[in-house]
C-alpha cells in the first residue's frame, strides 16, 4: 500500500520562503505533484514532474516563484516556495501516479495517492 507524507508546512510572512517535502513509500510512483486547497475554494493544481525530473509544469500563480524537484533514490518529491504571497495560504497536498511515466497530469483525478496535507499561512 502507498503512502505519502508531507512536511515543512508553517507560517511566513509575505515575502518569504518554505520549502515543503513528501516522502513516498509502498510503491512505484511515476509522475509526482503538489496541489493546494484554500478554505472555500477547489483544490487546484500547483506544481509537478515527470518521472525522470525532465518535464515540469506550474500553474500560472506560481510561475517564477516556486520550483518542484524530486530525488528518486530517497523516494522525495519538494516543492520550493519563494516569494510568498497571502493568496499561497492553503493547505498543500503531495500527489503521486502509479502510471504516467512520461507525461504530467494536472488534474485530480489523474493521482493515484495523496498526502494528508500541509498547512501553509502566509501573512501580509
Amino acid at each position: 500500500q502507498g503512502q505519502l507524507v508531507e512536511s515543512g508546512g508553517g507560517s511566513v510572512q509575505a515575502g518569504g520562503s518554505l520549502r515543503l517535502s513528501c516522502a513516498t513509500s509502498g510503491r512505484t510512483f511515476y509522475a509526482k505533484a503538489w496541489f493546494r486547497q484554500a478554505p472555500g475554494k477547489e483544490r487546484e493544481f500547483v506544481a509537478g514532474i515527470s518521472w525522470t525530473g525532465g518535464t515540469t509544469h506550474y500553474a500560472e500563480a506560481v510561475k517564477g516563484r516556486f520550483t518542484i524537484s524530486r530525488d528518486n533514490a530517497k523516494n522525495t518529491v519538494a516543492l520550493q516556495m519563494n516569494s510568498l504571497k497571502p493568496e499561497d495560504t492553503a493547505v498543500y497536498y503531495c500527489a503521486a501516479d502509479m502510471n504516467q511515466r512520461l507525461v504530467v497530469p494536472t488534474i485530480i483525478r489523474a493521482y493515484d495517492y495523496w498526502g494528508q496535507g500541509t498547512q501553509v499561512t502566509v501573512s501580509s
